[in-house]
């Protein structure tokens, strides 16, 4: 007999029972949004993380060991660090890491207005040599400063506090520690391991030394040029610095960042397996029906035989009824998962721009496929069941 016969008769018995068909392919449908939903805010989320850090993963940074060296104590103003790196050790950082750019940074945290008489905020401020700014930050508008009247800003900082290019900000208590012209504003840069400066003021060192009578630094950052050269530079800053005592803490922040997003994958997988466990329960819904079909045309299996259709014929038949009921269900899941993404990404990360991109799409196509072959599985043992019926006791069955 042909096969064609029995993919249409499989194709009556999904019409005929439509309602349930409709019901078993609810589960699936379900089961493959869960899945490609979760799996897009997963890739969205490292996509995200990843976008952010990516001006900090060429970067070493060495920070004072808390609990360890403590010859460093600076005199700094509000909220600076005691525990600081001394010049001599900037100095030996610097030379290690050669012919990397070694960037000494100092912070600190006061509070500031921005014109006289407005209101006081408090931000980070961080002291910086005007010729290392270049190769840490970007700017979205404006020049990089070189005199010590002049400063950068963060561009959320300007965003939230209307500051421009030619603005003028009042450090300290009535602007005590002097007054700074914004030269330029600098491009987001998210999140960072070296300096976050989007909601921060940036100075010159020279100008950080005078007003908060600082010869110390909070950090080093040291730009690796070549990637490949990180665990390098950083070993040889550790053997350089920590030959005694644990005097420096060094990170390479592409590790970091490996670390980070190695915890966010499994994090996906672990919300894809429990969108993945309402596609089993989808699964034992399409084998119970199947097996409801296989009792109710007993009969009908009987008269199949009996004319001459063969076991793989009868078994063919009702792996298509599972493959239908898989393939439509995961069509429409697979449709819906865009509308799933799409609203889960609003809502959790306020942003949907990597919702069409290929590492993202691809979570649909692995929901899809794992619902139809979820189908298929739990149709085998229906259809294996209806192919070996005898043909005898099933003409008889009522």
């Amino acid at each position: 007999m042909s096969g064609g016969i029995f993919y249409e008769i499989a194709k009556r018995n999904v019409r005929i029972h439509l309602l349930r068909s409709s019901l078993a392919m609810l589960g699936i449908i379900i089961g493959v949004v869960a899945i490609a939903s979760m799996g897009i805010l997963g890739n969205s989320l490292v996509l995200t993380v990843s976008d952010s850090l990516k001006t900090v993963g060429d970067s070493v940074i060495v920070t004072p060991h808390v609990g360890g060296n403590t010859r460093g104590f600076g005199g700094g103003g509000g909220g600076a660090t005691s525990l600081t790196l001394s010049e001599q050790d900037f100095l030996q950082i610097k030379r290690v890491s050669a012919p990397n750019v070694a960037i000494p940074v100092l912070q600190s945290s006061d509070r500031m207005q921005l014109g006289v008489g407005s209101d006081e905020i408090v931000a980070t401020i961080y002291g910086l040599n005007p010729d290392d700014v270049p190769e840490l930050l970007k700017l979205k508008e404006g020049g990089y400063s070189r005199g010590n009247s002049g400063c950068l800003v963060g561009s959320k900082f300007a965003d939230d506090h209307n500051v421009k290019v030619g603005s003028r900000i009042l450090i300290g208590t009535d602007g005590n520690k002097g007054t700074l012209r914004v030269t330029g504003i600098i491009e987001e840069r998210g999140m960072a391991f070296d300096v976050s400066t989007d909601s921060a003021v940036v100075a010159t060192k020279d100008w950080f030394d005078a007003a908060y009578n600082r010869n110390d630094f909070d950090k080093v950052v040291v730009k690796v040029k070549k990637l490949e050269d990180l665990p390098i530079v950083k070993s040889a800053i550790e053997k350089q610095m920590n030959k005694r005592d644990t005097v420096v803490d060094v990170m390479d922040t592409r590790k970091t960042m490996d670390t980070i997003f190695q915890a966010f994958g499994q994090i996906t997988t672990f919300v894809s397996a429990i969108g993945g466990i309402s596609m089993l329960v989808a699964g034992v819904s399409i084998l119970n029906i199947m097996m409801m079909s296989v009792t109710e045309r007993i009969k009908e299996i009987g008269i199949m035989r009996s004319i001459g259709a063969q076991r793989k014929e009868v078994m063919a038949m009702f792996l298509y009824e599972a493959a239908i009921l898989g393939i439509i269900g995961s069509i429409i899941g697979g449709v819906m998962s865009l509308l799933g993404g799409y609203a889960i990404s609003t809502l959790m990360l306020q942003n949907t721009k990597y919702l069409f991109v290929p590492s993202s799409m691809i979570h649909i196509v692995y929901g899809m496929t794992f619902g139809i072959t979820i189908c298929l599985i739990c149709g085998i043992y229906p259809a294996w069941r209806a192919a070996n019926l005898n043909p005898i006791d099933a003409l008889r069955h009522e």
